[in-house]
């Protein structure tokens, strides 16, 4: 059995402009290695289009906020080094790395573990397993108050990576690939 911490992490979230395909708006990156969560990385980028009503309802991040932010390929080789690692961490991660492939091109994505799947299985049994929900059940966002706050990408970012924490604690990473012992599987991949 290996040990989870083996491998370098890097949890991610962003923040889309509502449009579809959703565009970037904000993206956090926060690294796991040896275990230990690190420094989160921020971007606010200015989109392609606008950002929609809808979404700035959702993350209060208006068009004014980005009129001055670089475009994303200002950022991208920044973003690019943030993100090398073994695996890539996420909630609801196809989300995000749709939108991490789309505006990088030719990246290539690590391994990916979704905390939300990853909660599905492990937690079974819960009502729901939006963040915000596991955030509070487990007191995740202890000494977050302030600027960082929901459905912003720094806040959901660092979440995802004490809830991962959570989920691999006496885990190995075999159990958290879900893959038995002796590489047979019972069932289809989750992520």
């Amino acid at each position: 059995m290996t040990d989870w911490t083996t491998l370098n992490y890097v949890v991610v979230d962003v923040e889309g402009n509502g449009q579809q395909p959703p565009d970037l708006v904000e993206l956090a990156a926060v690294p796991i290695v040896g275990g230990v969560i690190g420094e989160p990385k921020s971007w606010l980028v200015k989109p392609d289009r606008p950002i929609t009503h809808v979404a700035k309802k959702v993350h209060g991040i208006g068009n004014d906020q980005v009129v001055d932010a670089p475009v994303f390929a200002d950022v991208e080789a920044d973003v690019l080094k943030a993100l090398e690692a073994s695996a890539l961490i996420a909630h609801n991660a196809h989300v995000d790395v749709g939108v991490l492939r789309r505006k990088l091109g030719d990246w290539v994505c690590p391994e990916v573990f979704d905390t939300l799947k990853l909660a599905r299985r492990l937690l079974p049994g819960r009502k729901t397993y939006r963040l915000g929900a596991l955030v509070d059940e487990f007191e995740l966002a202890s000494g977050l108050e302030g600027e960082d706050q929901p459905h912003r990408a720094t806040y959901d970012a660092i979440v995802a990576a004490r809830l991962f924490v959570l989920l691999a604690a006496r885990r190995s990473l075999e159990e958290l690939r879900d893959q038995p012992a002796g590489g047979d599987r019972d069932e289809p991949a989750l992520f």
